[in-house]
């Protein structure tokens, strides 16, 4: 389409074809889910951390090998991560214009969310399996 033609055109029909608001939707539905899992985790994550305070290593290795608290931690890393990557992406998209800039930004945050989400997850695996 021309320069000429697209001049004409409404602002909806500029609009049209510039992606999906369902996609929108998603995302604002899961920072919101992963902000709501991250008040209980984290005040579970508070407390037990307090009350291992000054606690010899193997007891906080056990802490941490015990079923609830492997898999509680291993929620808590994954909801971080998610909701990290989720907000910095919201900043980037609004604040980031130049898009090669944008893309580059977007593609680092979520792999360093990736990275650094699976460097812990593998930390708690190892301990709470004895590796």
């Amino acid at each position: 389409m021309s320069d000429n033609t697209s001049s004409l055109r409404s602002p909806l029909g500029r609009a049209r074809g510039l992606g999906s608001a369902k996609d929108g939707t998603h995302h604002w539905w899961a920072q919101r889910v992963t902000a709501i899992a991250l008040i209980p985790l984290l005040l579970w994550f508070v407390a037990s951390i307090v009350s291992l305070a000054g606690a010899p290593l193997p007891a906080v290795q056990a802490w941490i090998a015990s079923p609830i608290s492997a898999v509680l931690l291993l929620s808590l890393i994954v909801a971080v991560f998610h909701h990290a990557q989720l907000g910095l992406q919201v900043v980037i998209e609004d604040y980031v214009h130049a898009e090669g800039v944008k893309l580059v930004l977007l593609l680092a945050v979520k792999g360093a969310a990736w990275l650094f989400g699976g460097i812990a997850a593998f930390s708690v695996l190892k301990i709470a399996f004895g590796g």
